[in-house]
C-alpha cells in the first residue's frame, strides 16, 4: 500500500503519559483516515481510532478495512495486536439507560485497549433507584466507576454518596428539550453536592475510561494494593 503521508506519529507518548495516542476521526475523511492507519499498520505499530461512523468506514479501502477490528455501536476501531488482558475487578461502567450504549460502548473498547476488562451495569438509572441498589454491593469492589448519564444525570451524584470508590462521570447528550444537548447534564454533574466526583466532557467514553487508566496505571507504578 502506498499513500501520502499527512500524519505525524507522537511515538514516545506512552512514555510521557503512560497513554498511547489515539485518531480521532470525527470530521476527518475516509482517504485520510486510510493514509493514517496505512502508516500506523507500516509502522509496526498500534493505535485506538475514535468516532469513526459506519459510512467513514466503508469508504475505506479493503485492504485498510481488513487491518481495523471495527465496532460500529462504540465507533471504534483497533490496529495491532490487543493489550495483555489485567484483572477484570478494576474499572465497572455504568449507565442511566440503554440510550447511553453508545457512549458506554467507547468507554469499555477504550478500557479494552489497554487491557481492563469492564464490569457494565446498564440501564440502573434513578427512574428506578432499586435496579442501583440491587447492584450497589456488586459495584462497591471496583477501585474505579465510570458513571455516564443523560438527562439532568443524576447516577453520578447517587453513586458518589453510596460508593468509596473513584466516580467519573460522564454527561451524555441524551435528552428532550432544556437538556440541550448535553449542557444540561453536564451542568448538573459540575454543581454536584457530592465532593471528589471527576467529571469529563458530554459523551466522552473515551476521556473517562484514559483517566481511569492514568489512575491504575499510577497504582500499579506505585505498587499499591490495587494491583
Amino acid at each position: 500500500m502506498t499513500f501520502s503521508r499527512d500524519f505525524i506519529e507522537d511515538p514516545n507518548r506512552s512514555q510521557r503519559t503512560g497513554l498511547d495516542e489515539a485518531i480521532f476521526c470525527q470530521a476527518k475523511t475516509a482517504p485520510q483516515i486510510a493514509r493514517i492507519a496505512a502508516q500506523i499498520a507500516e509502522n509496526g505499530r498500534r493505535a485506538l481510532f475514535t468516532r469513526l461512523t459506519r459510512e467513514q468506514y466503508s469508504e475505506l479501502p479493503e485492504e485498510i478495512r481488513s487491518l481495523l477490528d471495527y465496532d460500529e455501536l462504540s465507533q471504534t476501531g483497533l490496529i495491532g495486536t490487543a493489550a495483555e488482558k489485567l484483572r477484570t475487578d478494576l474499572v465497572a461502567v455504568v449507565s442511566g439507560g440503554t440510550s447511553d450504549a453508545s457512549v458506554v460502548g467507547e468507554a469499555v473498547k477504550t478500557l479494552e485497549y489497554y487491557g481492563v476488562e469492564a464490569g457494565v451495569f446498564q440501564d440502573i438509572g434513578v427512574a428506578g433507584l432499586w435496579r442501583l441498589t440491587d447492584s450497589l454491593e456488586s459495584l462497591k469492589k471496583f477501585p474505579v466507576i465510570i458513571a455516564v448519564a443523560g438527562m439532568d444525570a443524576a447516577l453520578p451524584t447517587v453513586l458518589g454518596g453510596l460508593v468509596s470508590s473513584i466516580v467519573i462521570a460522564v454527561p451524555t447528550s441524551v435528552g428532550y428539550g432544556v437538556s440541550k444537548g448535553g449542557s444540561a447534564a453536564l451542568n448538573s454533574l459540575l454543581s454536584s453536592c457530592v465532593p471528589g466526583i471527576v467529571v469529563v466532557n458530554i459523551d466522552n467514553g473515551f476521556g473517562a475510561a484514559c483517566a481511569a487508566v492514568r489512575i491504575l496505571n499510577k497504582f500499579r507504578r506505585s505498587q499499591l494494593t490495587v494491583y
